[in-house]
């Protein structure tokens, strides 16, 4: 191992540079240490589609996918260990950057691909991929040339969250390979756990205490109906996202579920003859379930677009600057005798790459539609929009670590759908024509924000931006290739949005993909839409931002079903606890509790998510049912929702004891 590699990052990694100084990375630029290596590529590819695979699970069943590139970093430095010649932190940074590919490309496929499944518009497994590849190949493209603004030029003005993370995680390599055991342990436990709660009948998956009459009689009489999604990954989901976020989350749910839905019932109830749109059967037939759906939901569509339309708004002065920077790069972008550390790949190579993507876009769509302007027009928005989103998506990360995904593809479907109306294109294949377009932006967007983190990581580090630049593409096709076959997959043992009359497959919420569903088919088909619903759900965003609410987290938990967001909150408790016991102890000691209890929350969030895509494979297998493996109990209420209610308990004193306990017993 070279021995820079011991050294910390200097002090100035992180503030702003005194006039006259730079920054020196912790590999110095004249060094020339392994970086891009068949160890390094091909454990990032692996770890790529697993978390790929485990990430598209856990994103259509909550709507959260998990970030990779922190387990990923952690795993790599524990990899390290197992060969003779010890992994240099920049082959570690190669893993992690190949690694953290998975989480932004399965956003970007997520949150559009499975509106196609909703719709029976069932696209070959070869053109979600397709779409994913071009996706992530222009988000890194059109990410490059503002490379040397947002990493180099800004050094110290962004706070870069993630990067700080992950950079921390890997110079601090000698602690790496306990922590790789800790997210080892947690995320077999929990995936063992998920995997038979959620594919057998051991016990209740989810809790909702109507074995208590007084419980039943809320539920019946006045739709107050509460639920538990007692499982892990949304356990260690919550302890990430913290205790504000989660609350805000919840809050979304409460306003849903115990304040909207008994109010409709309590107003339809008096109309028991009527049915009012968009709902087919009177309010006074319809359980709190179909309330929720038939109405609430639309509410929470508005809300969700009309906070991502506030997203925008806050960008523009952003968006409207990085255009300038774009230009000024691309004319400044040959690389001959920079040093190693700032040596990005070529601009010629970048103009090549575009030009070749844009072709394959435009036969892409050629094979949707034979209309050549709507070809081009299609091209033109796909491109257009990816590139225009690239730097906005890169300046949100860089300063909150969140990239607005969900309101800047709403708003490419938005404009999308009412350009290409204009040419006559409607109905389902414009449907999918849109899709296929947002899809593309959207996985770009996703890929820019996350390829700014990997470049940051390697500038405080060393690692050459050309370099990293170039396995990008590596992730992009693994990724690409893993979340489409895994989406094939699950639209074969689920249904996706929510539950169809004579399916009795599971449902898998996506909520994403159902609100881009929804907005593509109102504008397509020329269907009704319920602007009362969509315009009380603008309120309610207009009446977050007023409060200064993060109006985005608020309105998913509007759409998402309750079950999923309690136990998100409970995650969060457990983190704002153990935060502040951590702060009490202080010093070293008190960090070691926090960064423990990161890892196990990001072990049960993987393992679960696992968990979820072994059980959702065994459901393709024409032997398998749920009673396979029965317990005695299960169908006993009373017992079987409190097995999993204490066992649910336990997880939280899994994660609680071990990130407290057993450090102050290794350091007593």
């Amino acid at each position: 191992m070279n021995d820079s590699e011991n050294k910390p990052l200097l002090e100035n990694a992180y503030t702003p540079l005194e006039p006259g100084k730079t920054y020196n990375p912790l590999i110095p630029a004249a060094a020339r240490i392994p970086e891009i290596t068949w160890r390094s590529t091909s454990w990032g590819i692996f770890l790529c589609v697993i978390f790929t695979v485990a990430s598209a699970y856990s994103g259509l069943k909550v709507g959260q996918v998990m970030e990779a590139a922190i387990p990923i970093s952690i795993l790599a430095i524990g990899l390290a260990r197992v060969y003779n010649r010890r992994s240099t932190v920049l082959e570690n940074v190669i893993i992690t950057g190949i690694g953290g590919v998975s989480g932004s490309v399965v956003a970007g496929a997520i949150f559009t691909l499975p509106a196609l499944y909703i719709l029976k518009l069932d696209p070959h497994p070869v053109e979600t991929i397709f779409i994913g590849i071009a996706g992530g190949c222009m988000g890194v493209l059109f990410l490059i040339p503002l490379r040397r603004y947002f990493v180099r030029e800004m050094h110290g003005q962004f706070p870069y969250p993630e990067a700080t993370a992950i950079t921390e995680v890997l110079v601090t390599g000698e602690k790496g390979g306990s922590q790789a055991r800790l997210l080892l342990e947690a995320t077999v436990l929990s995936g063992i756990y998920d995997f038979f709660v959620t594919t057998f009948q051991v016990w209740k998956e989810f809790v909702d205490f109507q074995f208590i009459p007084v419980v039943k009689t809320l539920a019946e009489q006045a739709k107050l109906v509460f639920r538990f999604d007692a499982i892990s990954f949304i356990l260690g989901l919550g302890y990430v996202m913290g205790l504000r976020s989660s609350m805000v989350l919840c809050a979304g749910g409460v306003l849903s579920n115990f304040v909207l839905v008994p109010l409709i019932w309590m107003i339809g109830s008096r109309f028991p003859d009527i049915a009012v749109y968009p709902a087919t059967v009177p309010v006074a037939q319809m359980s709190a379930g179909e309330i929720f759906r038939s109405y609430v939901r639309f509410i929470g569509v508005g809300t969700i677009a009309t906070a991502g339309i506030f997203g925008i708004i806050k960008s523009l002065k952003i968006v409207a600057g990085s255009f300038a920077i774009a230009a000024r790069a691309f004319r400044k972008g040959h690389d001959g005798g920079l040093e190693r550390t700032d040596r990005d790949i070529s601009t010629i190579t970048i103009l090549i790459g575009i030009i070749l993507s844009a072709i394959g876009v435009a036969v892409f769509l050629g094979k949707l539609n034979s209309d050549p302007v709507v070809i081009a027009c299609g091209l033109g928005l796909a491109m257009i929009f990816s590139f225009f989103f690239a730097s906005v998506a890169a300046n949100a990360i860089a300063t909150t670590a969140r990239n607005p995904v969900s309101g800047m593809t709403m708003l490419t479907i938005i404009i999308s759908s009412v350009v290409l109306l204009r040419f006559g294109l409607s109905g389902t294949s414009g449907m999918f024509f849109v899709m296929a377009i947002a899809g593309m932006v959207c996985t770009a967007l996703s890929v820019s924000g996350q390829t700014i983190t990997d470049l940051k990581t390697g500038y405080w580090l060393g690692s050459t931006p050309a370099a990293q630049e170039k396995i990008k593409f590596l992730g992009v096709i693994a990724a690409a290739a893993a979340a489409g076959l895994t989406i094939a997959m699950l639209a074969q043992a689920y249904q996706f949005g929510e539950a169809v009359a004579g399916d009795a497959r599971v449902v898998l919420p996506a909520p994403q993909a159902s609100i881009m569903k929804a907005l593509v088919e109102g504008f397509m088909s020329h269907q009704p839409v319920a602007y009362i619903l969509f315009g009380a759900g603008a309120m309610t965003a207009l009446m977050m931002e007023m409060l200064g609410v993060p109006a985005l987290i608020f309105a998913l938990g509007m759409y998402l079903p309750l079950e999923l967001n309690t136990p998100a909150l409970v995650g969060g408790f457990i983190a704002h606890w153990i935060g502040k016991k951590s702060e009490r102890v202080g010093g070293r000691r008190g960090s070691v509790m926090r960064e423990r209890a990161v890892i196990i929350a990001s072990g049960l969030m993987a393992g679960g998510a696992l968990g979820g895509v072994f059980g959702a494979a065994l459901r393709l297998f024409p032997w398998y049912s749920e009673t396979n493996i029965r317990t005695p109990f299960y169908d006993n209420e009373l017992m079987s929702q409190i097995i999993s209610a204490l066992l649910f308990i336990g997880l939280c004193l899994y994660l609680w004891f071990n990130s407290v306990r057993r450090v102050k017993e290794r350091q007593s």
